[in-house]
């Protein structure tokens, strides 16, 4: 078994575990600080919106010996609007430039044929309408508003509503980093980034759920056990599945990167910028909020819970007298060796119902040792 695959059982089994929900307190800061710099950023700098959104044209050349930055100057000079160019596969040029009208259109297209010494019969000019992507970005915003809906209603019910809360918590904090990026890089904004941040909730839901699902199994009958709080619970559920977690994010990731600084960077495909950037930067996001902002926020919605609350001051009373008695146990009741503690066995039948795995460490909880 390879390194990672046996940490991954260890975390699995309760052996290992890095406490999480302990430290959440950390990880909330932290987003916190990221949401607000994509908020600033975004405030700041604001979107730079295609002509797509704006309302433009765009002109595709032949084959030409012209650079990128003297057809951007050729353009921006016959316009009087910033352009963009892209170099595109077949030697020709791309060239957007946004707010102009059809009179206007004709100008720039004449006067790119003489700067870049090409047939001007030979330029393809198509001008596109504001009206469109405004359309495109009203239905985006129609789709966000039903999907964010239907994943509240299915999370409460194959859930509980404090677990569908935390989700849409998470997903919101995950669209609004992706966009704050956006502002903050520069990159423009196309129907190509409405498509991937569509694209990344599905990602950011994954993760989510699949912990919320071992956090569900695990805490069936908690509350008829004293040697667990929920957060404890919890905490094992982000262990167990931690390394899985990762696995399935850098696999989604790489394809990604590829076509982000391959794709883009290299061979300068506009569209692909567009799209990879948002699918890069939400799935990291989301791999992030499922492990430190979903589950840590469902523990302390759940732990405000009066029997929640009878639970924690059980478990802590049982710790304290284990402790005064100078039994080898942490505070979570897990033994100091890592060897299950045959004498810590009036739970043991509901302990192995709450944590789930059987086999060696049944039962046992997560959680750094102290």
């Amino acid at each position: 078994m390879s390194r990672l695959g046996n940490l991954g059982a260890r975390l699995y089994r309760g052996e290992v575990g890095y406490d999480f929900i302990g430290k959440r307190k950390i990880w909330y800061g932290l987003s916190i600080l990221i949401t607000i710099t994509a908020i600033l950023g975004l405030a700041v700098q604001g979107l730079n919106m295609g002509i797509e959104f704006k309302g433009g044209a765009v002109f595709n050349t032949p084959k030409t010996s012209a650079s990128v930055s003297q057809a951007q100057n050729a353009a921006e000079e016959a316009s009087g609007h910033p352009a963009i160019v892209q170099k595109l596969g077949n030697g020709g040029l791309r060239i957007q430039v946004s707010e102009l009208d059809t009179q206007q259109a004709d100008k720039v297209k004449t006067e790119l044929s003489e700067s870049l010494k090409v047939d001007s019969e030979k330029i393809n000019a198509e001008l596109v309408g504001p009206s469109w992507g405004e359309q495109i970005a009203n239905k985006a915003w129609t789709g966000l508003g039903i999907f964010m809906i239907l994943v509240v209603i299915y999370l409460a019910i194959a859930f509980e509503w404090r677990m569908a809360v935390a989700a849409l918590i998470a997903l919101i904090h995950d669209i609004t980093i992706t966009v704050g990026v956006y502002a903050l890089v520069g990159f423009e904004v196309t129907p190509g980034t409405v498509i991937g941040l569509l694209t990344i909730l599905g990602y950011s839901l994954y993760d989510t759920v699949v912990v919320f699902d071992s956090l569900k199994e695990g805490s069936k009958d908690i509350t008829k056990q004293t040697r667990w709080t929920y957060s404890d619970v919890a905490n094992r559920s982000i262990n167990s599945t931690l390394v899985r977690s990762i696995n399935t994010t850098v696999v989604a990731l790489l394809p990604v990167a590829g076509l982000l600084f391959i794709g883009g960077g290299v061979l300068g495909a506009g569209m692909l910028n567009d799209i990879s950037l948002s699918l890069f930067v939400g799935l990291a996001a989301g791999a992030y909020s499922s492990i430190f902002i979903a589950t840590p926020l469902v523990a302390d919605l759940k732990e405000r819970e009066p029997q929640m609350k009878a639970l924690k001051k059980r478990v802590l009373a049982k710790r304290a007298a284990a402790a005064a008695k100078g039994e080898s146990a942490d505070d979570s009741g897990q033994p100091q060796d890592g060897v299950p503690d045959d004498a810590a066995t009036d739970d043991a039948a509901t302990a192995g119902a709450v944590v789930g795995p059987r086999g060696r460490g049944r039962g046992r909880p997560s959680g750094r040792r102290r």
